[in-house]
C-alpha cells in the first residue's frame, strides 16, 4: 500500500527488477533451508514414529541424532531437498502474480493474501511432493530406518543413496509413488499458506497500532511472521502428521491414516512434531519476512529507488 509520503508497507510485483529478484531469492531461500533443515528432519521422524518408540520430543531427538549419527545425520536428504528451490521460486512468482490479479477485483489485503497464498501453495506442492517423498525416505534412515519400507545399502555415498531410494520407490509403486500423499500435502499446505499470509498482515497491523510511531516497520514484520507461522502450524499440524505417515509408510488413504492415528495415539497424536515445526518455522518466518521484504527492496526497478523511503 502506498501512502502519500511513500512509506510503503507492500512492494507490488510491477515495482520489481525481476532479474535481481530471482538471483537474490535463490541465495536467500538456500540459506534459510540450510539453517532450519535439522528441525524439518526431526519433525518428520517424530511424526512417523509410533508413540515415543524412538524419541521423547524435539530436543531429545536432536541430541540422540547428534550423538548417534553425528551432524551429518541432521542433514540426511538435504541435497535432494535443495531441489525445492525451484518450487520456492514458483511459489513467490505465483503469489505475486495472483495477488496482482486479485487486486483488480478487490482492494482488501486479507482477500488478496488468502487467494494468492492458496494458489501459490497449489503450484509449489505440485513440484515439491516428489522431492519430499524422496527426501523424507532419506530423513528416516539411520536411527529411524525401521519407520520406512525402503532400506539403504550400507556405506553408500549421498548421490548413490538418492538414486537407490528413487529406484526402490519406482519399483514398488511406479511413477505414482512419487506423488504419494499429494492430496494430504495439498490439504496441509494450501490451508497453511492461505492462513499464514492473512494472519501475518493482521498481526503486523495490530503491532503497528501498539508500537511507538518511530518503531521500524521491518521489526514489526519480523515479529508478525513467527506469530503467523505458529498460528498456521498449530491449525494445520494434524494434517501434516497424516501427510508424513502417508508418504513415509506408503499408505494410500488419508482418511484411514487419520482414523488409525486417532485410534492408536488419540488426539495427542495429532500434535506430533508440532514443537519442532514451530521451532523451524520461527527462524524461517523471520528470515523470510526480513529477507523477502529486503529482497523486494533490493530488487526495486532502478527508476523507483530514489522515490521510495521507509522508516
Amino acid at each position: 500500500m502506498m501512502q502519500q509520503k511513500r512509506n510503503i508497507q507492500i512492494i507490488e510485483w510491477e515495482d520489481l527488477d525481476k532479474r535481481k529478484f530471482y538471483s537474490l531469492g535463490v541465495f536467500m531461500t538456500m540459506t534459510t533451508r540450510a539453517a532450519v533443515y535439522p528441525f524439518t528432519l526431526i519433525r518428520t521422524r517424530l511424526q512417523v514414529q509410533k508413540g515415543k518408540s524412538l524419541y521423547n520430543g524435539t530436543f531429545d531427538a536432536f541430541w540422540k541424532i547428534l550423538k548417534g549419527e553425528g551432524a551429518r545425520g541432521l542433514y540426511r536428504g538435504f541435497m535432494v531437498n535443495t531441489f525445492t528451490l525451484i518450487s520456492g521460486q514458483a511459489y513467490v512468482t505465483t503469489y505475486e502474480l495472483v495477488r496482482k490479479y486479485v487486486s483488480c477485483y478487490s482492494s482488501n489485503n486479507t482477500v488478496k493474501s488468502l487467494v494468492a497464498g492458496g494458489a501459490a501453495s497449489l503450484v509449489a506442492q505440485s513440484i515439491t511432493v516428489p522431492i519430499d517423498v524422496v527426501s523424507q525416505q532419506l530423513m528416516v534412515q539411520g536411527q529411524g530406518c525401521q519407520l520406512t519400507r525402503f532400506k539403504l545399502k550400507p556405506k553408500m555415498v549421498t548421490f548413490g543413496q538418492t538414486r537407490d531410494i528413487v529406484v526402490q520407490i519406482f519399483h514398488a509403486d511406479g511413477f505414482r509413488g512419487f506423488y504419494r500423499g499429494y492430496v494430504a500435502s495439498l490439504l496441509t499446505y494450501i490451508p497453511n499458506s492461505a492462513i499464514w499470509w492473512p494472519f501475518y498482515h493482521f498481526y503486523a497491523e495490530q503491532l503497528s497500532r501498539l508500537a511507538p510511531v518511530d518503531c521500524p516497520h521491518l521489526l514489526l514484520q519480523a515479529v508478525a511472521g513467527p506469530m503467523a507461522a505458529a498460528t498456521a502450524s498449530t491449525l494445520t499440524n494434524p494434517m501434516d502428521v497424516v501427510r508424513a505417515r502417508v508418504q513415509v509408510e506408503g499408505r494410500s488413504s488419508v482418511v484411514e491414516t487419520f482414523k488409525q492415528l486417532l485410534a492408536e495415539e488419540g488426539v495427542w497424536g495429532l500434535t506430533k512434531g508440532l514443537s519442532a515445526r514451530i521451532i523451524s518455522s520461527t527462524p524461517t518466518s523471520i528470515m523470510i519476512v526480513i529477507g523477502y521484504e529486503t529482497l523486494k527492496r533490493l530488487s526495486l526497478r532502478p527508476e523507483l529507488v530514489n522515490s521510495r523511503h521507509w522508516k
